[in-house]
């Protein structure tokens, strides 16, 4: 009868676990991005335009926050979502109003609005790099997103 407590209870603990490991994976694996949505490199364009606003958004319970750009693009206004403020405003290129940049990275849709996971920024010759060819952030080190 202990044998088989100690089982189911190993078991329920083993579950628990497991369950936490894919709800965190979920929340920022590799190749996340904030808000939860997947890098896709089939999806990767590149869009040019010129900043109207730079927003620095406070990180959402269980999340981070980050640095994103509306960027006015021939095809109307465009977010941006580059990565944490931290490791952009450390990057040595700046953002503001009215520069002119070119993004690559993934084109998603959110709240029936274009929207774009950069990968790579250019402004005035300068190239910030954010995400490697797979989508996984440069600030995350080789194990994925750091806590």
């Amino acid at each position: 009868m202990k044998t088989s407590i100690r089982v189911v209870f190993v078991a329920t603990a083993l579950l628990g676990v497991a369950t936490l490991a894919v709800a965190q994976r979920g929340q920022g694996g590799p190749g996340m991005r904030q808000g939860g949505g997947m890098y896709d490199s089939a999806t990767e364009a590149t869009v040019t335009g010129t900043i109207e606003t730079v927003q620095s958004l406070p990180a959402p319970a269980g999340g981070r926050g980050g640095m994103h750009l509306m960027l006015r693009a021939d095809a109307g206004v465009v977010e941006v979502d580059l990565g944490p403020t931290g490791f952009i405003t450390t990057s040595g290129i700046d953002f503001a109003k009215g520069d002119q940049v070119t993004v690559i990275g993934s084109k998603i849709t959110r709240n029936g609005q274009d929207a774009v996971i950069a990968r790579q920024v250019t402004k005035g010759g300068k190239v910030l790099t954010l995400r490697n060819a797979q989508g996984i952030p440069i600030w995350s080190g080789p194990g994925g997103p750091q806590s």
